[in-house]
C-alpha cells in the first residue's frame, strides 16, 4: 500500500499556524529589546580601547551602550537558530548559515596561514630585508646560511596553485603528493613516539604494587587490569591462530575491552558536543533573550 502524500490544500493550515507562532515570537523579541533591553551589549575604555563592561562598570556609570557589539549578539542568535532549524527539516536558511560558516571559516584561516606561515616562515627567509620593511619591522634584514632551501616549498607551493588550471591540473599532483607523503611520515613518528610506545611503556607495570612496605591494592588491581586487557585485546587481533577454546574466550574479553574503549570515547566525544549545545543555550537564554543570569551580574538590569 502506496504513502499518499499530504496536498498543498492540507498544508496550508500548518503553515499558517506557523507563521503565526512566529510572527507572536517576533512580536515578544520586539517587547523584550525595547523595553527590556535583552540582547543589549556595553563596553568600557580600559587603557585606550573598548572592552567588555563589568557589573561594576556599570553601577559607576563608565559603562557605554555599543551598537557594533549588540549587532554581533542579534547576528550570532541569529546565526544558531538558523543552525537548529535543521532540526525541523533543510530550508534555505540553514543553507545559508551553514555557507556562511564555512565561507568565514576558511578565509580566515587562509588569512592566518598567510600572515603566521608564509610571510614569516617563507617569504621573511627568501627577501628578509623586502618583509622587514613593511611586514615585519622587527625581523632582521639578513638572510639565513641556507636561505635558498626555501626556495623548494615557495617552487611547490606555485605548482599547487596549477590546481586551479583545467589544462595544467596534473602539474598539481607532484606537490600534493609530496605533502601527503612528509606529512604522513612525521605523523607516523609522531604518533610511535606519543602513542605506540607511551603505551608500551605505560604497560610495564609491577602487578603487585608495594610502596613503604605496604601493599597497595587498589593500584595492584588497576595495574593487573591494564596488563590483562593490553594481552587480551592484543590476541583478538591476532589472527594466525584460530580463535577457538581458551585462544577464543581471550579474544571474547578483547571484544569487552574494545567495545568498553570505544564507548568511553563515544562517550566522552558525546559530552563535549553536549557541553558546546549547552553554551549555545547558555548564550542565547542569557546573553541574547536575558531570561536567566546566572553569574548575578546583568548589566543594564
Amino acid at each position: 500500500m502506496s504513502e499518499t502524500l499530504p496536498s498543498p490544500a492540507q498544508e496550508r493550515p500548518a503553515s499558517k499556524v506557523w507563521a503565526a507562532l512566529w510572527l507572536l515570537f517576533a512580536v515578544w523579541l520586539l517587547y523584550r529589546a525595547v523595553f527590556v533591553g535583552a540582547g543589549s551589549s556595553y563596553v568600557t575604555e580600559l587603557d585606550g580601547r573598548a572592552a567588555a563592561a563589568t557589573h561594576n562598570d556599570f553601577i559607576a556609570g563608565t559603562a557605554d551602550f555599543s551598537w557594533p557589539r549588540t549587532i554581533g549578539v542579534w547576528c550570532a542568535a541569529f546565526l544558531t537558530l538558523a543552525v537548529f532549524s535543521f532540526l525541523y527539516r533543510d530550508n534555505a536558511i540553514y543553507k545559508f548559515a551553514e555557507s556562511l560558516f564555512v565561507g568565514v571559516s576558511a578565509a580566515y584561516w587562509m588569512v592566518v596561514g598567510f600572515w603566521t606561515v608564509i610571510i614569516p616562515n617563507l617569504l621573511g627567509k627568501i627577501w628578509p630585508a623586502w618583509i622587514q620593511s613593511w611586514a615585519m619591522p622587527g625581523m632582521s634584514p639578513v638572510r639565513d646560511e641556507d636561505w635558498w632551501l626555501f626556495l623548494i616549498p615557495l617552487i611547490l607551493g606555485v605548482m599547487l596553485l596549477w590546481r586551479l588550471s583545467p589544462q595544467g591540473a596534473w602539474i598539481a599532483r607532484w606537490p600534493l603528493a609530496f605533502i601527503i607523503g612528509s606529512t604522513a611520515g612525521i605523523r607516523l613518528v609522531g604518533f610511535i613516539q606519543a602513542d605506540f610506545l607511551s603505551q608500551i611503556h605505560n604497560t610495564i607495570e609491577p602487578v603487585v604494587v608495594v610502596e613503604n612496605g605496604q601493599f597497595l591494592l587498589g593500584q595492584s588491581i588497576k595495574n593487573f587490569l591494564i596488563i590483562v586487557s593490553v594481552l587480551a585485546a592484543t590476541v583478538y587481533f591476532f589472527f594466525s591462530i584460530e580463535h577457538k577454546g581458551g585462544v577464543g574466550k581471550i579474544s571474547q574479553v578483547g571484544v569487552w575491552v574494545l567495545m568498553v574503549t570505544f564507548g568511553a570515547a563515544f562517550g566522552y566525544t558525546v559530552m563535549g558536543r553536549i557541553a558546546l549545545l549547552a553554551i549555545r543555550f547558555e548564550f542565547l537564554f542569557d546573553d541574547w533573550l536575558w531570561l536567566i543570569d546566572p553569574a548575578g551580574k546583568r548589566l543594564g538590569m
